[in-house]
């Protein structure tokens, strides 16, 4: 058992030191992901420290049961969160003052005329969630997340060509969203 998922398991039990510990243990990785969040978002005025510290924040006690690859999954989401959160604040602060749209720079949305902005994709996230609740949750852990396929497919319990299959339609679904 490594030594992420015993100290989720002592949170799990009520452990309260086990949550320090664990944020100490996991601050560069979670500092990472959160860098990688901010390269898709585009220029916003949040920094990775910010975003993993109010991601923790905001994650309470981890989900029973976790692993590392399963609390990374959870972070992702909620650092997601986190962004699109801020960038709708910002928006409110400034509406009817000529709004930046910020948008993801990324090649997932290449095949889009121009890249969409976070609020949108988030909003395509929403209605896919809706109607594919595991190709959301795909979609959050393979784009915002970073996993690779086999490291969905543990988490996930499902096979690798499960998981292209349900990669290429979640895909369809977010271009058509965002096409129309």
């Amino acid at each position: 058992m490594s030594e992420v998922t015993l100290l989720l398991e002592q949170i799990q039990s009520g452990d309260s030191g086990a949550k320090d510990r664990l944020f100490t243990l996991l601050y560069a990785d979670l500092k990472r992901l959160a860098r990688g969040h901010l390269a898709k978002a585009g220029p916003i005025t949040l920094d990775p420290s910010s975003i993993v510290h109010e991601a923790w924040l905001r994650c309470g006690d981890a989900p029973a049961g976790s692993s590392r690859r399963q609390f990374f999954a959870y972070a992702s989401t909620v650092m997601r969160s986190v962004i699109v959160d801020h960038v709708r604040e910002r928006a409110a602060q400034k509406r009817g003052g000529g709004v930046a749209e910020v948008t993801l720079s990324t090649g997932a949305f290449e095949d889009l005329p121009g890249q969409p902005d976070v609020l949108s994709v988030d909003e395509a996230l929403q209605a896919l969630e809706r109607v594919d609740a595991r190709g959301h949750r795909l979609v959050e852990m393979r784009y915002f997340g970073g996993m690779t396929m086999e490291e969905i497919a543990e988490v996930m319990e499902l096979s690798v060509p499960t998981l292209k299959r349900d990669w290429r339609r979640a895909r369809a679904f977010l271009f058509d969203y965002l096409s129309a």
